[in-house]
């Protein structure tokens, strides 16, 4: 059964071909949502102009805070034993078993074909191959697919489909209004988890 990797980033701005990847935030679950692992890495940026205005505030990071972090390359290796090493329950793993582990992981995330080309372009960049798949599952997709239906039978549904007006509407709060990538992943989870629940209640 495959893993589901909950993915968030924050970024200097929104232009992959400018802005860059200060933050990572990771969460692992298995085929039932059960949280198998976190990850959470800062990431220093090649190119220190990028910072925008607007981003900086959403995600609250400065150069002085990222002064001690890794760069890009160092992080995505980590990211990437991190990843393997949680979807195989932590066991011993060889070099040859990590593209089909990798490949088995559904990445998700709110919005997720976004932080997937920030990260498929920092690999591009670092020259290194590209080891997920192309599986994917996006909450903003699938919560527009169910507040429809749901609206459509005179339920309430959310005002907005941002993840801070989907998490609300399942119950779920930020810790605070400063993004961070962790938290987001954790908050992406819990209600892909609630989303994907409805198939069970829903009858035609």
């Amino acid at each position: 059964m495959p893993k589901y990797l909950v993915l968030d980033l924050e970024m200097t701005g929104d232009d992959p071909g400018w802005h860059e990847i200060i933050q990572i935030g990771a969460v692992m679950f298995d085929d039932n949502w059960n949280k198998m692992g976190t990850f959470l890495s800062n990431v220093y940026p090649e190119n220190e102009e990028s910072f925008s205005i607007p981003s900086a505030a959403v995600h609250g990071l400065t150069l002085e805070i990222l002064e001690d972090a890794p760069m890009i390359y160092d992080v995505i290796e980590e990211f990437e034993k991190w990843a393997v090493t949680t979807a195989m329950g932590h066991k011993k793993w060889q070099d040859d078993q990590k593209p089909g582990v990798l490949k088995n992981i559904v990445l998700c995330g709110q919005s997720v074909y976004h932080d997937i080309n920030f990260l498929r372009y920092s690999y591009r960049s670092e020259h290194i191959d590209w080891p997920f798949s192309f599986k994917n599952l996006d909450l903003y997709q699938l919560s527009l697919f169910l507040f429809r239906i749901l609206e459509a039978n005179g339920k309430p549904v959310p005002k907005s489909l941002s993840l801070g007006a989907v998490a609300q509407y399942f119950g779920f709060e930020r810790n605070d209004d400063i993004h961070n990538a962790l938290e987001d992943s954790e908050l992406t989870g819990k209600c892909l988890k609630e989303v994907l629940g409805f198939a069970e209640k829903l009858k035609l």
